[in-house]
């Protein structure tokens, strides 16, 4: 078994880096078909997965300057927010109906994805726009991009509706118990308009902390199962800083179709679970 969950969680870690959204959404199916963990020992181990895709990027992001830690931590207040008051509304919200729409909106958004895979291909404006919050939380930084061979500057646009689209998956993840990294994502890249590489990277740091907070629930309730959670961390440590060290040399456009197909994905299940 150790074997199979090592080799696993490479992947896992080496997608989660690239795309912002963890090792979870690999590890935590994996676990439960394959090897029939219950649902709670998979989601520790997913967690796990989680917290190790976040520290074996990190190094990697922070020196590339393309994890933004202010806009990282602006954002994890609002998932926090999000969180309480799905756990709250948890007894009088139809989860069914809530995934149903949630499941068709990312459908959606999958294809705008796709549609605007070439947007961070396109020229920069000769001054960077900068609006009065973003310059008064410092919701702005720049990058070297190394396929384009320039420095590419950007600031956090539409502040207000980035911070309420992570309350609403916030409230998403307290309701339906799924994890938050691809509206993380949707956030940064869709709403905010930042830069996708600085949208999967900041994905990365924020899931790590909201991971590292969650762990310490499943590790009192005994759902830890130690071997598969450490193959899981060693896996996932080696794939997310293959994964990191190879995202700078990757073209955004590619980055964006594998993401949109993770969301096909999610938005399919999410459809599935309204409906039946």
């Amino acid at each position: 078994m150790i074997a199979e969950v090592f080799v696993v969680s490479i992947i896992a870690g080496f997608i989660g880096s690239l795309l912002g959204i963890g090792g979870g959404l690999i590890v935590i199916p994996f676990l439960s078909i394959v090897f029939k963990f219950n649902m709670h020992q998979a989601a520790a181990a997913g967690l796990v997965s989680v917290i190790a895709t976040s520290s074996g990027a990190a190094s990697a992001y922070v020196k590339d300057r393309l994890t933004h830690l202010r806009i990282g931590m602006f954002l994890q207040l609002a998932t926090v927010i999000g969180g309480v008051l799905g756990a709250i509304l948890s007894g009088f919200l139809p989860a069914k109906v809530l995934s149903l729409i949630f499941g068709i909106l990312l459908l959606y958004n999958s294809f705008l994805m796709i549609k605007n895979r070439k947007s961070d291909e396109k020229p920069q404006p000769s001054s960077l726009q900068i609006s009065k919050w973003a310059k008064k939380l410092k919701l702005y930084g720049s990058y070297f991009d190394k396929i384009q061979n320039r420095e590419i500057e950007y600031s956090a646009q539409n502040i207000t509706g980035g911070f309420l689209m992570m309350t609403l998956a916030g409230i998403l993840s307290g309701l339906l118990g799924i994890g938050s990294g691809i509206f993380k994502v949707l956030a940064l890249d869709t709403i905010m308009k930042l830069p996708f590489k600085v949208s999967t990277a900041t994905s990365n740091f924020m899931m790590g902390v909201t991971a590292l907070a969650s762990i310490s629930i499943y590790l009192a309730r005994g759902d830890i199962v130690y071997d598969a959670c450490g193959a899981v961390a060693v896996g996932v440590l080696v794939g997310s800083a293959i994964g990191a060290r190879l995202m700078p040399y990757i073209k955004s456009k590619y980055l964006r179709v594998a993401f949109a197909l993770i969301l096909i994905y999610t938005s399919i299940e999410m459809i599935r679970k309204g409906l039946f």
